[in-house]
């Protein structure tokens, strides 16, 4: 769930984890005064598992370049 930070004017800012669904919250959980919600900034971001990379899932070696440049030697051979 996502973190979010609230601004109050008597105990400053802190931060409340709720659903993206949930309204903001209005008052302070501690002294009941307003709030203002703030766009927060410098969020890391965790990338859990494998598949994120194109190279996650490769299995086995790359193909060899050999095949290709015989092959292409070959059709070029063919054309003269």
């Amino acid at each position: 769930m996502p973190v979010y930070e609230y601004r109050c004017p008597n105990c400053g800012v802190f931060e409340v984890t709720q659903k993206i669904t949930d309204e903001p919250k209005t008052t302070c959980p501690t002294c009941g005064a307003p709030v203002k919600k703030l766009i927060s900034h410098g969020v890391g971001i965790i990338f859990k598992g494998p598949g994120f990379y194109c190279t996650d899932n490769r299995k086995g070696s790359p193909p060899s370049d050999s095949s290709d440049s015989s092959s292409k030697t070959e059709d070029k051979a063919a054309t003269d």
